[in-house]
């Protein structure tokens, strides 16, 4: 039993299906196979339940799955504490972002930095869009971690270096518990279900939404909003409405089978989340925000992954 195998049998059951997991790890599908068969000659069970047109975990499967992801978390873990650890990096270090990116990217780097740099201090400050680019500009941040400033905000953001840190999009997502979810819909049906509203944290999105709502008999004044992934997200779990979410934050939801995601044939919103870092920092602060940078981007390809 060797890790490679572990990270295709979680794969297999976060994508459903063997031929999904091999797209996934850049596989064949007969590898895929071979290396679910080597596992359970190996320990003498059968991991998978056969003839399901989903794939789904045996008794034992499920037990070997939960132990599998701890060990890849671990992994991560490693992976992401050795960006930090021997560059010696200290001083304060200022960071403003979306409390969903905090809460889902920024969060366990934030911990590793902390613990193998003990001279150094981090100050993360959640807020919108605008109130972190204003700070950023007043020289209150050193570094913001949002959606394409131009972009989204319209704002050309001046004495900063941009680095992509990862494309995104927005989904709409409902309970995976309703058996009527649709596949699929169209703009004109987006009204056919109470909609949950997370607001005040992509104004060029709702902007697009708005304008292509327009022209269609859907009423989407929402029954909820609030400014908090978190809630919005119970919320939409327990059946009370869809609604559009950031994919970083409920991309587990949705292959763990919590939730749905619904595709819109006629809308999509894709987007960039930037580093930004100024421009005028010293050089020690210009090294700590390099490390930082190429820590996250090893915590959003583990996630991703």
């Amino acid at each position: 039993m060797n890790f490679q195998q572990l990270t295709t049998f979680c794969t297999v059951l976060i994508e459903g299906s063997m031929t999904a997991a091999a797209e996934k790890l850049y596989l064949t599908q007969p590898a895929v196979s071979q290396q679910i068969r080597n596992l359970e000659e190996e320990l003498n069970v059968e991991l998978l339940v056969r003839g399901s047109r989903q794939a789904k975990a045996t008794a034992q499967g499920q037990i070997l799955y939960d132990y599998a992801k701890r060990i890849i978390a671990l992994n991560e873990q490693a992976q992401v504490a050795i960006q930090t650890i021997g560059e010696a990096i200290q001083g304060t270090l200022r960071i403003g972002t979306l409390n969903s990116l905090g809460l889902y990217i920024i969060s366990p780097v934030v911990g590793l930095f902390l613990k193998h740099n003990s001279k150094l201090n981090i100050k993360l400050n959640y807020e919108d869009g605008l109130t972190l680019i204003d700070q950023f500009q007043k020289d209150q941040l050193d570094v913001i971690i949002i959606p394409d400033a131009q972009a989204e905000y319209q704002i050309n953001l001046l004495n900063a270096d941009k680095k992509l840190l990862m494309k995104d999009e927005m989904w709409l997502v409902g309970t995976s518990k309703d058996a009527h979810v649709p596949t699929e819909i169209s703009m004109a049906n987006l009204g056919s279900k109470p909609i949950v509203r997370l607001s005040e944290r992509f104004p060029s999105f709702q902007n697009s939404l708005n304008k292509k709502l327009e022209n269609t008999p859907s009423d989407i004044t929402p029954v909820f909003e609030t400014t908090n992934v978190g809630t919005i997200k119970r919320v939409i779990e327990s059946g009370l409405g869809w609604g559009f979410l950031p994919a970083h934050s409920i991309r587990k939801h949705v292959r763990s089978g919590r939730m749905s995601s619904i595709p819109i044939v006629d809308f999509q919103y894709p987007m960039n989340v930037q580093f930004y870092s100024r421009k005028d920092s010293r050089a020690d602060k210009l090294r700590v925000f390099d490390v930082f940078y190429r820590a996250l981007l090893q915590q959003i390809q583990n996630k991703i992954n």
